[in-house]
């Protein structure tokens, strides 16, 4: 690709061979030159490198365990040169082998969307990132260290101003999606899996704005956290209060719901209040709503409060304790063990000192959108199975996001969901429901979308709604076909161009080393916007896999849409999982980005390698993106 020693990557991998060649010969032993070259590219493997050399060696009719100075370049410049990257080098520096600042101000502002740049800034990205003395000091960024550019965070495909809080946080909390859990102290099913405290760790580190604790009575009047339907290693109450205490803002200082399943006994109970209000001190919010609101205080009102989310005694009866019914998801589970679904749900005792904890988050009963909004206080909401939630969805959707426009929801997952399993927790935001609990030790496709969500908005765990989710005057149906009424339309073009440093997928065998990778390009939101459209399969490649693909779609609410890049292998037995990157369509940046690939990893996505995607179109709206 470069003919000529002259280049100024060749001057530079001659000072960095001679730099390394203590014995100033011209000459280093094969051993240390691939050291050398896997210090400058961390991601080739020593066996390629190994290869390599003895081909520069073979060509030449010599074979032998030292390198020249003149091998070394050739390897590394073989080995490292992105074909892709080095024609886009070309085309912006009009046939240079290198960028000077003109040329990357033109790149940046033409197909970088990037506004204001300056000569100086320019300079500065050629300072940091060019990898030779000269090209730092007559500013200008060869093909290395614009292939470095290109893989660096700056070039993420990811918005770094969505890094950042960039919503309005102070309408009411009804107005966001909240980040959930459900059964957090479970870390596998959830029949047989131990309780631990870890789970809660996990997802109080995620953001996750909403966890369960499950009360019941334990030893030596000390409440624990278990499930009613698997009592095997349960937590003592106090230490997980402990563990909250200390996360419960470590990730965000929005405020954290916690969902009590209370299945204590009285006396048990008002040991659960000791310990909530010894631990929590003044960040338990137990102020009383309200009757003057109509609405729930906002995100920025209650940062730093912990919200306790529960049944409540009748506020027009000065009792001491009584009976209120007992809706938790348990009690679906055992109807469903035993069979028997004409069950009612029983009645449980619940003390003052219990009930007064609860505030802004009242547990009450569904019975008919017509009811409720007649009838239900602003301060008190209804938790949804899934089963349930999907029935109203599919029967009432229009109601559903005119209730969910003033009334906090939560679904949770079915109790058939033994093996942890999630629901799709789009079906539910496309509806408006702002706490979709979610099974956090279950990596997968349904995982995937929760945790992509919530990247955005400084990943502080509270998404605002579309704006037609919360507008009185605005009308949105979760089953919406087409184009949504007041909502232009926006068209995104993707072109994928390279992967790199594919791994083989875990577990795959039959194939031996070699992998047959393809990207499917997923849309994720309202059903008019859900579609998927895949690249050619490109065969035995999995170091630098060019796919060159354009693809468009037309988004019809983009505000709550999601798009899902996987690579996969393609395989006669079945497509093996490589990895995945799922981003909010409001977090793209345009222009040549580069996806960090994730992998399944229990509890959490696992970064792995840099898969690259490009596309200099531009949509209607909204620009494209190029990925590597």
């Amino acid at each position: 690709m470069e003919s000529s020693h002259n280049t100024p990557r060749f001057a530079w991998l001659k000072t960095v061979f001679e730099a390394a060649d203590v014995d100033g010969n011209g000459i280093m032993l094969e051993d240390t030159s691939v050291e050398l070259i896997k210090k400058l590219n961390p991601t080739l493997k020593e066996s390629k490198i190994r290869l390599k050399f003895k081909e520069i060696q073979k060509s030449k009719e010599k074979l032998t365990t030292r390198v020249t100075k003149e091998e070394f370049c050739e390897a590394f410049s073989e080995l490292c040169t992105r074909p892709e990257v080095y024609f886009l080098l070309v085309q912006i520096s009009k046939n240079k082998e290198y960028l000077d600042a003109n040329d990357l101000m033109l790149f940046l502002e033409a197909e970088q969307g990037v506004t204001h740049i300056t000569e100086e800034m320019c300079l500065d990205i050629i300072r940091r990132y060019e990898l030779s003395q000269e090209g730092r000091l007559k500013g200008f960024l060869a093909i290395d260290g614009f292939t470095q550019y290109l893989l660096s965070p700056e070039c993420d495909i990811f918005d770094p101003e969505h890094k950042k809080i960039v919503q309005d946080m102070t309408q009411p909390l009804s107005h966001y999606y909240i980040n959930a859990s459900h059964n957090t102290y479970l870390i596998e099913d959830q029949l047989r899996g131990p309780a631990d405290i870890n789970g809660y760790v996990r997802a109080l580190k995620m953001s996750c704005r909403s966890i369960e604790l499950d009360v019941c009575d334990g030893p030596d009047n000390e409440p624990i956290i278990c499930n009613r339907n698997n009592m095997t290693s349960p937590l003592a109450f106090r230490n997980v209060l402990e563990v909250i205490n200390k996360l419960a803002f470590f990730a965000s200082e929005y405020p954290l719901i916690l969902c009590l399943g209370n299945h204590c006994s009285v006396q048990q109970q008002k040991v659960v209040v000791q310990h909530m209000r010894r631990i929590f001190g003044n960040k338990l919010y137990t102020e009383a709503p309200l009757s003057s609101e109509v609405y729930l205080p906002s995100p920025e009102k209650l940062k730093m409060k912990i919200i306790v989310k529960g049944k409540k005694l009748p506020c027009d009866q000065d009792i001491l304790e009584g009976e209120v019914t007992d809706e938790d998801e348990e009690a679906e589970i055992s109807r469903r063990l035993s069979e028997d679904f004409s069950r009612e749900p029983k009645l449980i005792w619940l003390c003052k000192e219990l009930s007064d904890l609860v505030s802004l988050c009242k547990s009450v009963q569904y019975k008919d959108f017509e009811t409720s909004m007649k009838a239900q206080n602003y301060w008190e909401m209804c938790s949804f199975s899934e089963a349930e939630a999907s029935r109203i969805a599919n029967e009432y959707p229009e109601d559903f996001v005119n209730y969910n426009k003033k009334f906090l929801s939560r679904v949770y997952p079915s109790a058939m969901r033994i093996d942890s399993s999630n629901l799709n927790p789009q079906d539910f935001w496309n509806c408006g429901c702002q706490i979709v609990a979610m099974n956090y030790q279950t990596p997968g496709p349904m995982m995937d979308l929760h945790t992509g969500w919530f990247l955005q908005n400084g990943g502080c765990g509270y998404v605002l709604r579309p704006s037609v989710m919360r507008d009185e005057v605005s009308y949105f149906s979760a089953n919406t076909k087409g184009i949504v009424p007041g909502v232009s339309p926006q068209v995104l073009h993707v072109k994928i161009i390279s992967g790199q440093n594919f791994p083989k997928p875990k577990g795959a065998c039959a194939k031996g080393d070699v992998i047959d990778p393809y990207v499917c390009i997923e849309i994720h939101g309202i059903p008019a916007d859900c579609t998927e459209q895949r690249t050619k399969t490109v065969q035995q490649n999995s170091d630098n896999p060019i796919f060159d693909e354009s693809f468009e779609f037309q988004i019809n609410l983009p505000e709550l849409a999601m798009i899902r890049f996987v690579v996969l292998d393609d395989d006669y037995i079945g497509d093996e999982f490589i990895g995945q990157y799922t981003i909010p369509l409001e977090c793209l940046q345009p222009g040549y980005r580069h996806i960090p690939l994730r992998s399944f990893r229990k509890y959490a996505g696992m970064t792995l390698w840099s898969c690259a995607l490009m596309c200099p179109e531009c949509g209607s709206g909204r620009p494209g993106v190029s990925c590597w």
